[in-house]
């Protein structure tokens, strides 16, 4: 599995999961949602730091990945804009 399409996977579920955990704050806050999704987010956000660190990057944008939620989005983002992705 190549760095960029690993990348895209947990920028997603990093995405996703913030999305959920917060849904999950503002309403019924069930704690055992938020112990799945918890580390979910947490192993989602190590693996976008690693993958856009382990793949060739653009100048400026590994310090992208270390922001917490969307740093997968906004590596990608970066990525997309410099070259494009051959799948």
């Amino acid at each position: 599995m190549s760095s960029v399409r690993t990348l895209r996977f947990a920028a997603a579920a990093e995405a996703a999961s913030l999305v959920l955990l917060l849904g999950n704050l503002f309403t019924v806050h069930a704690p055992a949602l938020s112990a799945l999704l918890g580390p979910l987010h947490g192993t989602a956000y190590l693996v976008v730091i690693a993958a856009t660190w382990t793949a060739a990057a653009a100048p400026g944008t590994r310090w992208r990945a270390l922001v917490p939620g969307v740093g997968g989005l906004l590596v990608l983002r970066r990525v997309g804009q410099r070259t494009p992705v051959a799948e």
